[in-house]
């Protein structure tokens, strides 16, 4: 079992303590220290080499903005996902700056350990409750013309059109390979493909981009 070393950051002493031992108890998550405000967080990253980072986005001192950047330029094996109180409008910023995640500080447990997990593997999580507010609002930052979306879609083969609109519902690697009965590896390799002809990021950007080409 590979193990997840994770960093916390959070400037919330009780609820940092009560989120190391919640995380320490699962066997595959190493919780390698915690900071108590962005700047620590930056130091600390650097020294321990983190695979997640949970950020808390109004951290003090160094807004958890400016470290996500950061960390997202100069770790490139650092997966930031932003834990906060509140879906404001550090949502957007906070995806703009490269968090592969977003989740409110009320998540269950287990949706925690399993949004760890997936952005480990290099998937993008972002809480249902906030979810239809960043899709509509990144729709409407990049809206085009029907002409150029058709463009776009037709760079696009047939699976790979069937596989983004899987990715844009939501379905993981596992369950979209279950449901077009092909492997995972293959799901993978369509989703990179995806990724490199739609000039987009990651899978949430590949979503929203499948929203954008009204696919859903």
């Amino acid at each position: 079992m590979k193990t997840i070393r994770i960093l916390l950051c959070d400037g919330q002493v009780l609820f940092r303590k009560g989120l190391h031992m919640l995380l320490s108890l699962q066997p595959d998550f190493e919780v390698v220290d915690e900071a108590a405000n962005g700047s620590e967080a930056i130091e600390l990253a650097m020294i321990h080499r983190p695979g997640i980072v949970l950020m808390d986005l109004q951290s003090p001192e160094l807004n958890g903005i400016a470290v996500t950047c950061r960390l997202h330029d100069e770790l490139h094996d650092c997966q930031v996902i932003a834990l906060t109180s509140d879906d404001n409008d550090n949502v957007f910023e906070g995806l703009r700056a490269g968090a592969v995640g977003y989740l409110l500080k009320n998540v269950d447990p287990e949706n925690l350990f399993e949004a760890i997990r997936l952005s480990a593997r290099g998937e993008s999580v972002i809480q249902p409750s906030v979810a239809r507010k960043v899709i509509a609002e990144f729709a409407r930052l990049s809206e085009k013309p029907a002409h150029v979306r058709r463009l776009e879609l037709e760079l696009l083969s047939e699976r790979e059109r069937e596989v983004l609109k899987h990715v844009t519902n939501g379905s993981s690697n596992k369950e979209i390979a279950d449901k077009l009965f092909i492997a995972t590896g293959t799901v993978k390799n369509h989703i990179t493909n995806i990724l490199n002809k739609l000039g987009v990021r990651d899978r949430t950007q590949a979503a929203l981009k499948g929203r954008d080409l009204e696919l859903v």
